[in-house]
């Protein structure tokens, strides 16, 4: 029987709109990436609504990449709970790998601080140091030409943002971070000068500022990006310091840069109020009567651009998370290059283990233990030798020969590396 012509239009309608929506949002792309390389299109503010830092991270890039190089770009955006570390650090050193994926929804105690679930570990394309970053903290970015890029020129914007909005404790410390003054009003200062407050005292003589903003830079022959952070209102300062601390930092001696740590603060403001005052401040920074910038708002359904999309699929790969780890070595007893004292071991004294490790893959290994025969010395070693440690799904699983009578010291060897050397994968508990 033939289909009724209800059916029929209800099926044609169906495809008009499914065909309408597709072209809508080639509209919106082709209206997106025109607007960035729109000669006349010099100011430029970009917000965006997804929450999804691997997503965030390559629209930046993809600013980067195509803007023209006279152009002045502010990008805002917020993202869920996750830990990003700068393009030359050492997840093993700087993170608590283990609890990113461990950390289950807690209803047994009210006192207990709340779980936030799994947490994403991305490794962005600048450098700086480690941030944790969750729905309480906005990103602020600007892409502008190299020659007029300094390390203070934007933290001081988002300075006046806050000074508009009350903050009148904010400023911009030697560091280039924005810190807010702990003192007591000690003088008037000139309101203009970002780089002190009423309430700023010199170095020891009260209590330490709190930082609220740290930055990082990327410079190209055409392009400077300046982002940073900046804590509004987040839920978890109070177990922040439980990611950013890693158990193998005591036995690791590592290439790249390490983080300086701070004690940080919450500003207590809104997002999209600050948003809206750092957008403003940006405007009368760069805007003129001709070139007044409209703020866009981008989403998920730019992944459909193969730029972004290329971008955002090689941040979610373990090969760009871990492989591109400077040198470091991993070593159970102190090391001529490396003399510092060592923290508790759970393997016995008398057992020591050495991995060099380059671009995530170990070269080099040395185990020894007098439990463990010199032939099986020798199986441990080859067996580790060229392994990625993020394939290491089980340490033990790995250096298992049989079940001989050293196994006890080597599942010991094997628990440690464990303990040292995990891999934040989802599912891992």
């Amino acid at each position: 029987m033939a289909p009724s012509r209800g059916l029929f239009l209800q099926f044609n309608c169906g495809r008009l709109f499914q065909s309408s929506n597709i072209l809508g949002i080639r509209r919106s792309f082709a209206s997106f990436s025109g607007a960035i390389i729109d000669p006349s299109n010099r100011i430029q503010s970009y917000v965006s609504r997804s929450n999804d830092p691997y997503l965030n991270l390559s629209i930046e890039h993809h600013l980067l990449q195509t803007s023209l190089p006279n152009s002045t770009i502010l990008f805002l955006y917020t993202n869920r709970p996750c830990i990003v570390i700068g393009r030359n650090q050492n997840p093993w050193l700087e993170v608590n790998l283990r609890i990113l994926r461990a950390i289950e929804p807690n209803t047994a105690k009210e006192t207990e601080p709340p779980a936030i679930g799994d947490v994403d570990l991305v490794r962005r394309r600048s450098g700086g140091g480690t941030v944790f970053h969750d729905k309480g903290n906005v990103n602020w970015s600007i892409i502008c030409p190299p020659a007029n890029f300094t390390r203070d020129k934007h933290a001081e914007m988002v300075v006046r943002a806050l000074r508009k909005l009350g903050i009148d404790r904010a400023r911009v410390n030697e560091r280039h971070d924005i810190v807010l003054d702990q003192g007591h009003r000690r003088r008037d200062t000139d309101p203009q000068d970002t780089h002190k407050t009423p309430y700023t005292v010199d170095a020891g003589a009260g209590p330490r500022p709190l930082k609220v903003s740290g930055s990082a830079y990327k410079l190209t022959r055409r392009r400077a990006l300046h982002h940073g952070t900046c804590l509004l209102a987040s839920p978890n300062l109070h177990i922040i310091p439980q990611y950013l601390h890693s158990p193998a930092k005591p036995y690791l001696k590592a290439r790249g840069v390490e983080s300086v740590s701070s004690p940080v603060s919450n500003i207590g403001l809104a997002n999209q109020v600050f948003e809206k005052s750092v957008q403003d401040e940006f405007a009368i920074m760069y805007g003129d009567a001709v070139n007044i910038p409209t703020v866009v708002t981008v989403d998920e359904e730019h992944l459909g651009i193969p730029e972004i999309r290329k971008g955002y699929d090689e941040l979610k790969t373990l090969e760009w998370t871990y492989s591109q780890t400077p040198q470091f070595t991993l070593s159970s007893h102190p090391v001529d290059e490396d003399s510092r004292e060592m923290a508790p071991r759970t393997v016995p004294f008398s057992t020591r283990i050495d991995l060099k490790v380059q671009h995530g893959v170990i070269t080099e290994s040395l185990v020894q233990g007098p439990a463990i025969a010199a032939e099986k010395l020798k199986q441990i070693q080859s067996r580790l030798q060229n392994q990625k440690l993020h394939d290491i799904k089980n340490w033990n699983h790995l250096l298992t020969t049989d079940h001989s009578s050293s196994a006890q010291e080597i599942d010991a060897i094997a628990t440690w590396l464990g303990a040292m050397m995990p891999i934040a994968e989802k599912g891992e508990v």
